[in-house]
């Protein structure tokens, strides 16, 4: 063999790979290597119950769309980390996604003092966030658009809380809460729902690491609520309801549907949960989106974060191949041309909108937690809210409204 050989081999190699190259988008060429997204779930601490099955979500998403070929011809390398509920650890896991892994985005931070922790080093990096807590305070940070949150804001839950107490018949409210970026809005807008109607409310800020919350229990009690609302996680409401049975109280009660769910209801004894009544957004069930998801998965009936995480992955993945970059500058600019494009051909899952944006069409993803549009500030636009109450040790629907 001459060196002449050798060499026209290796340029043709070369050729064929330089052509290969270039059949791929001009910003796929410029970000070789995989599209790397990162989960910020709480795998343990108050939120524990719901960081894995949200975590499934996304895996399940970036199995399928790897298994059709990727984005951009790029596989997508999933990093997931624990923020343990915790603001300290959200950030020492964050500053891993951003700095070790160079993620292009962080999805599903849970409470909402993580996500103000985080975000700041979000937008700051130019790493777009999309979280599931509900704090107005969130989407008034200065986040120059990269966050956007599929969870309804206080606002909208806080009136949906005092309108609900206000149907029941109740008429002096009082709210029981730890210090949490949401408890002030929420207790404004339960305030200003419950006062439009002529009724008066109360509230409490306490502390969620006490072994009893008897003092706080006898204080809400000298107002003479008919309605208690309760504000906390699951650890601490678990203390509130046996010091509120043991008081005798016998109005409402009302929670989050976050914190009186399946794993209180089993930690307590029945007659210290039963008969109270949970609020939360409600995720899109019937539809095509949250059928796909419940396949996926294979949990009959996910609950509202697992369902807006699911959205927040295939709106990235989707956003990602419209701007043909992968950067979160880009998703971030991107992200609405795919959650509510005028117009746009209707899809419920990232297989089918990078078909269409393959073909140049405009796309709106409506998905399994309902509706993905966002204002100009990243906050959600609309969202059914999920009514249940404590039965015979099991959580019954109520309505969908």
């Amino acid at each position: 063999m001459t060196p002449f050989s050798i060499d026209r081999r290796r340029l043709l190699a070369g050729s064929a790979a330089l052509a290969g190259i270039s059949a791929l988008p001009s910003r796929a060429r410029a970000q070789a290597g995989p599209i790397r997204i990162g989960t910020l779930t709480p795998l343990t601490g108050s939120g524990g119950p719901y960081g894995p099955v949200m975590v499934k979500a996304v895996k399940a998403v970036v199995d399928e769309v790897n298994a059709a070929g990727g984005v951009l011809g790029r596989k997508v390398e999933l990093i997931s980390e624990d923020d343990q509920t915790n603001p300290e650890a959200g950030v020492r896991a964050a500053r891993k996604l951003i700095d070790v892994d160079k993620v292009s985005a962080i999805l599903g931070t849970w409470a909402s003092s993580v996500t103000t922790a985080v975000a700041p080093l979000c937008w700051e990096s130019k790493t777009f966030l999309a979280t599931v807590s509900g704090a107005d305070a969130i989407t008034q940070l200065p986040h120059q658009g990269y966050l956007i949150r599929t969870q309804p804001n206080t606002t909208l839950q806080g009136k949906k809380f005092g309108e609900f107490c206000i149907a029941e018949k109740a008429k002096r409210v009082f709210f029981l809460s730890p210090q949490t970026p949401f408890a002030k809005s929420q207790f404004d807008n339960i305030t200003a729902a419950v006062k439009a109607a002529g009724g008066e409310t109360g509230s409490l800020i306490y502390d969620d690491k006490k072994p009893s919350y008897r003092t706080e229990i006898d204080e809400a009690l000298r107002f003479k609520p008919d309605a208690i609302i309760f504000g906390g996680y699951t650890p601490d409401t678990a203390v509130m309801l046996k010091d509120v049975y043991r008081a005798g109280f016998s109005g409402l009660k009302v929670a989050f549907g976050y914190s009186v769910n399946q794993k209180l209801i089993e930690s307590v004894p029945a007659e210290v949960v039963d008969k109270t009544f949970t609020i939360a957004p409600s995720p899109a069930e019937g539809s095509k989106a949250y059928e796909r998801l419940v396949k996926l998965i294979g949990v009959a009936s996910p609950d509202p974060y697992t369902t807006q995480i699911y959205d927040q992955i295939n709106l990235v993945l989707m956003a990602i191949a419209f701007a043909d970059d992968s950067s979160g500058a880009a998703i971030k600019d991107a992200v609405r041309k795919v959650s509510q494009a005028q117009g746009g051909v209707k899809v419920d899952n990232a297989i089918d909108g990078l078909k269409a944006i393959a073909a140049k069409q405009p796309v709106d993803y409506d998905g399994a937690s309902g509706p993905c549009d966002f204002d100009a500030i990243g906050d959600i636009i609309d969202s059914k809210f999920r009514y249940e109450q404590v039965q015979g040790s099991k959580l019954v629907l109520v309505k969908i409204a």
